[in-house]
């Protein structure tokens, strides 16, 4: 259900965020954010570099899916 204010219509997953459980959501998950960050900072200060690492491999494997079959044959 749209809001009668919103004069335009949301679709997709833009519909679903702006939705009360999207909210809910959302603030779930800067809430949760927050004790993590406050609480265990020590924790995630020691993983952080293994977290770099990790990223690496995966923004090249998903990085470079769009590249395939580029290339022109004449």
């Amino acid at each position: 259900m749209h809001d009668k204010h919103c004069a335009h219509n949301h679709k997709g997953l833009l519909s679903w965020i702006l939705s009360w459980k999207g909210v809910v959501l959302i603030l779930a998950l800067a809430g949760v954010s927050y004790y993590l960050l406050t609480v265990h900072l020590a924790h995630l200060a020691v993983a952080l570099p293994y977290l770099f690492l990790l990223a690496c491999p995966l923004m090249h494997v998903f990085g470079h899916k769009h590249h395939h079959g580029d290339k022109k044959q004449d």
